[in-house]
């Protein structure tokens, strides 16, 4: 598979260079703070994207994104102003990697078929279905090879090295590993077998490791990196957005400070 994202980690693979992974809300506060706020990332040092369409039961996900997600949804942000918002930015020559973060309920019901190909077209690069097992998404698997997309699991701390290699084997492009037991959010500490368990998930996969879940400052993201290839930053970003006209401002220096922290 040849697309945006495989390209970003083969090359940071040649050059030992650590990754960092920005997650945003589509539509928080509002699609105009997104359009704005994507090439702003880009800019910041952002790798890759993750671009989280709003759901009403987001399992995954703490109080900040799901406050994120209710806005959006009162907005009536749908699936197609993803595709429209992310083609519009390729155009303009918006460049790294843009993964789809969806529950699969919404990718259900606009019908994967449809859903795969508006990303391809768009310019997107894959999909994360946090609710989506590697059992269930096996045959979804070959459809995501035809449009030349990614499909990343997700690995849990509970997951047992078996599984892990498992599902390391099936994720397309990396491993997206969660650092704790529970929901999105911003912690003050990181688990402390975090390490450990990384380790574990190192030794039993070749594919790239990302970190998210938590990851709320620069010694944390630090500390990931010193383990993993690189670190997901989800709540911690979106929490800025709530900051009025300084919204954008205030997550340029804050991504800016992580990124800076890992390299």
């Amino acid at each position: 598979m040849n697309n945006r994202l495989t390209q970003t980690l083969r090359s940071a693979n040649r050059n030992g260079k650590k990754l960092f992974c920005a997650y945003v809300t589509l539509g928080f506060p509002r699609l105009s703070v997104t359009e704005a706020l994507l090439p702003v990332l880009e800019k910041a040092g952002v790798d890759i994207l993750e671009l989280g369409f709003p759901f009403s039961d987001p399992l995954a996900d703490g109080p900040t994104i799901q406050f994120a997600s209710e806005a959006a949804i009162k907005q009536k942000v749908r699936l197609q102003h993803a595709f429209h918002l992310i083609r519009k930015l390729r155009k303009k020559g918006f460049r790294i990697p843009v993964l789809l973060f969806s529950y699969l309920n919404p990718v259900m019901h606009y019908g994967i078929s449809q859903t795969l190909r508006q990303l391809r077209q768009s310019g997107f690069d894959g999909l994360i279905v946090p609710d989506l097992p590697p059992e269930e998404g096996r045959m979804w698997e070959p459809w995501f090879k035809r449009h030349q997309l990614s499909l990343v699991y997700l690995v849990a701390p509970t997951t047992p090295a078996k599984r892990i290699r498992e599902i390391a084997n099936r994720s397309s492009g990396f491993v997206y590993y969660v650092s704790l037991k529970g929901v999105t959010g911003s912690r003050r500490a990181l688990p402390l077998d975090l390490k450990r368990k990384l380790k574990t998930v190192k030794q039993n996969t070749r594919k790239p490791v990302l970190v998210g879940f938590g990851v709320s400052n620069e010694k944390q993201a630090r500390a990931i990196s010193e383990v993993a290839d690189g670190v997901i930053v989800g709540s911690a970003i979106v929490s800025r957005l709530k900051r009025g006209e300084k919204a954008i401002q205030s997550v340029r220096s804050f991504v800016s400070g992580l990124v800076r922290s890992i390299r």
